[in-house]
């Protein structure tokens, strides 16, 4: 089911505002000198927090009875290595996640 020009045109749009709406919202509210002690608080515990939850997600179903938790064992302890090492999220994440692909589809098949 298609939907017509200006039915797609009016969700483009709005989807367009909610966007931009969410992004400059926040300038606009702080624009006058430092944000509020809370929202300052907030940016510097959510992303550990977020990362957190990521490591807690990615781990929920490891079996850590045998072996076959190992993969993820040895790929989180070399993002902590690289992480340590140089500093580069990019660095850390994209060498953890190629070295775990490698240990998954060569090492632990």
């Amino acid at each position: 089911m298609t939907m017509p020009p200006l039915e797609m045109l009016a969700t483009i749009g709005a989807v367009a505002l909610g966007t931009m709406i969410t992004r400059f919202l926040p300038f606009v509210v702080f624009s006058k000198g430092n944000p509020p002690t809370f929202i300052s608080y907030l940016g510097r515990v959510l992303p550990p927090a977020a990362i957190g939850l990521l490591v807690v997600y990615c781990l929920k179903d490891a079996v850590f009875t045998s072996y076959h938790a190992l993969p993820e064992l040895v790929a989180i302890a070399l993002v902590v290595i690289l992480h340590k090492w140089r500093g580069s999220m990019f660095l850390s994440i994209g060498g953890g996640t190629a070295f775990y692909m490698f240990l998954v589809q060569v090492v632990f098949r």
